[in-house]
């Protein structure tokens, strides 16, 4: 008890003052004198209003009826605009000081953005119930439109990323990652907000797979576990930096499906329409339609009597 008390006696203020002092020069990992961030707990009370809505009943404690419901989204809604118009505006401000704005309209940007991103519900419900019947036709295990939405992460991965996907197309910073890496560590499935999914979406499983940011993905594809569609390399441009707006990572036409594990690289790889991308293979250019890629059975050995 002694030491405990000599600790905050003599050391405790040392240790702040060190640690105030890392503060001026370990610059980067400081939010010191900024403005206000999007919080991380905001954005998850976000989601889980807008799963309230998308899948009613399903969320929450509350018994929704034919009656109620009118009253119950409404006040949902209601609510989210705020919420939505709060954390926009503290993103787009973030960035505003990033450019040097000198004229700045975050909080009638951040309204304009909301609206739009509320106005787009019925169509996200939309793909969402093609996802959900995609996941129930797709696996045979599946026994019911309920258990696929109550058990399976894929629909928690694909709903959050079909409303990040809106808001990472009106440049919102922060906010569309912030959704997607929540997911992410909630399903272990990764999708950067950047990618563009078409409809009848299904990753079966998930645990594992990486969709990169300018992947394009099209209408009735399915993936499994371990799937990663990512960038070949990083080009630079003549100063040595990133380039970060160019075409890094593959597109998949119509019905192709990907085996568990594979890999698939590159802004230039195109899986066309019915192609069968097997499972473990390493995958740096194009496939034509209809083909069927794998890689060689590997030689197997039973030790019983011995193998040669």
């Amino acid at each position: 008890m002694k030491e405990l008390i000599d600790w905050k006696k003599n050391k405790m203020l040392g240790l702040i003052k060190v640690l105030e002092d890392s503060y001026k020069t370990q610059i980067g990992i400081n939010h010191v004198d900024g403005l206000n961030l999007p919080t991380a707990d905001s954005i998850v009370d976000i989601i889980t209003d807008f799963f309230r809505v998308i899948f009613p009943g399903f969320v929450g404690n509350e018994i929704v009826t034919t009656s109620s419901i009118h009253f119950y989204v409404g006040s949902i809604i209601e609510g989210l605009y705020g919420k939505l118009v709060k954390q926009i505006t503290r993103a787009l401000k973030y960035q505003c000081t990033l450019d040097n704005c000198e004229e700045c309209e975050c909080q009638w940007m951040a309204n304009k953005i909301s609206a739009h991103l509320l106005d787009s519900l019925p169509e996200i419900r939309h793909f969402i119930k093609l996802d959900v019947t995609a996941a129930f036709e797709g696996d045979p295990a599946a026994r019911s439109y309920d258990e696929v939405i109550q058990s399976y992460p894929f629909i928690k991965a694909i709903t959050v990323h079909r409303i990040a996907h809106i808001l990472y197309k009106e440049n919102v910073p922060l906010i569309p990652r912030m959704m997607s890496e929540w997911s992410h560590a909630q399903t272990g499935i990764d999708i950067h907000p950047g990618a563009t999914i078409g409809e009848s979406f299904f990753i079966d499983h998930g645990t594992g797979v990486v969709i990169g940011e300018t992947t394009e993905i099209g209408n009735n594809v399915k993936i499994y576990q371990g799937v990663t569609l990512g960038a070949r390399s990083f080009p630079k441009d003549e100063k040595g930096k990133l380039m970060r707006d160019v075409k890094r990572h593959p597109t998949l036409k119509d019905y192709v499906t990907v085996y568990a594990n594979a890999t698939i690289l590159g802004g230039e790889t195109v899986i066309a329409e019915n192609a069968v991308i097997g499972g473990n293979t390493w995958i740096t250019t194009s496939v034509e339609a209809d083909t069927v890629v794998s890689i060689n059975q590997p030689d197997l050995c039973y030790k019983k009597n011995g193998c040669e």
